[in-house]
């Protein structure tokens, strides 16, 4: 079986602005990058709208219809301070959204060994009734609840190596002890949570915070010694990745210093880890990066590594 690729035009079509760093050329990088041979036998399909209902399953339903209703016809619309909505953004966000659902489906039933989402607005800073962090709608947590009400599975794992702290997926896990997130990100940095203290109502929630310039060894650690012992304890019946890349070294937001070759070795502990405890079932989905040949490198690296399964 083969890895499978999930994007869309309308994704490029979220604009927050000149000089907003969540452009839509950071998507047009991580496409170009997987425009290589290389990848040519990527299984690559176009992503769906996800319905209101599939989204409501983790935002309250009045949250989503008002979102939708403040998309502007020109022009643009901040959210928050950060978050910018342009006439585009709510068809990207859809899709977003749609994109991780059907990656579950294509996942679970056995069409593909494993997705990546290539879609933006990026999700994991989307808190139940808050757009935050370039986010509108929080894609990971709503593919996971899609993977409860479709396909009957309880126990569902994500793992966050954002450099910044997945905020709205812990909102979304931490009071439900058969959600598992686990996040390594810089600290302290936006948006302030992630402590080491918060643990959920079951230990159900790992947060390894990182200073900065931690750099490689320390991020490597964190994850053999912290989060992939917690992930086999959970015991998922499916993963997902919330893959940002803006830990790398070369990233103007941040300053954790990771290289490449971390996001391939990382990509492929969680590789391992899903074939011992889910019989493979993994769906990444993009979350940030900045730097948009660093980008480009790392999200090439990550879903070459999906593919050598």
């Amino acid at each position: 079986m083969r890895t499978a690729l999930f994007t869309h035009d309308a994704c490029l079509g979220h604009d927050p602005g000149p000089g907003h760093p969540e452009s839509p050329a950071r998507l047009e990088a991580v496409l170009a990058a997987l425009d290589d041979e290389v990848f040519a036998a990527l299984d690559r399909r176009e992503a769906p709208r996800a319905t209101i209902e599939q989204i409501a399953r983790m935002h309250p339903r009045d949250y989503v219809t008002q979102v939708l209703a403040h998309i502007p016809e020109s022009g643009a619309v901040r959210l928050d301070a950060d978050t910018v909505a342009s006439p585009g953004s709510g068809e990207a966000a859809l899709r977003a959204a749609g994109a991780v659902c059907a990656a579950v489906d294509a996942v679970i039933g056995g069409e593909v060994k494993n997705a990546f989402c290539a879609v933006r607005p990026p999700g994991h800073h989307a808190e139940p009734t808050i757009p935050m962090g370039f986010c509108i709608f929080n894609n990971v947590a709503i593919g996971a609840a899609h993977a409860r009400a479709v396909h009957n599975l309880r126990r569902i794992a994500v793992v966050d190596f954002d450099v910044h702290h997945g905020n709205g997926t812990q909102a979304m896990f931490e009071h439900d002890a058969d959600l598992f997130f686990a996040s390594t990100h810089q600290s302290p940095f936006y948006p302030g949570t992630g402590a080491a203290s918060e643990r959920g109502c079951a230990n159900n929630i790992v947060n390894v915070p990182l200073s900065a310039s931690a750099g490689s060894f320390v991020f490597r650690e964190a994850m053999s010694e912290k989060i992939l012992p917690a992930l086999h304890n959970f015991a998922p019946e499916i993963l997902f990745v919330s893959a940002g890349f803006d830990a790398h070294a070369d990233d103007p937001l941040a300053s954790l210093n990771f290289c490449d070759e971390d996001y391939s070795w990382a990509t492929q502990q969680l590789i391992t880890t899903a074939k011992e405890l889910c019989n493979g079932r993994l769906i990444s989905t993009l979350e940030g990066g900045y730097d948009l040949i660093a980008l480009g490198r790392c999200s090439a690296l990550h879903v070459s590594t999906l593919m050598e399964v």
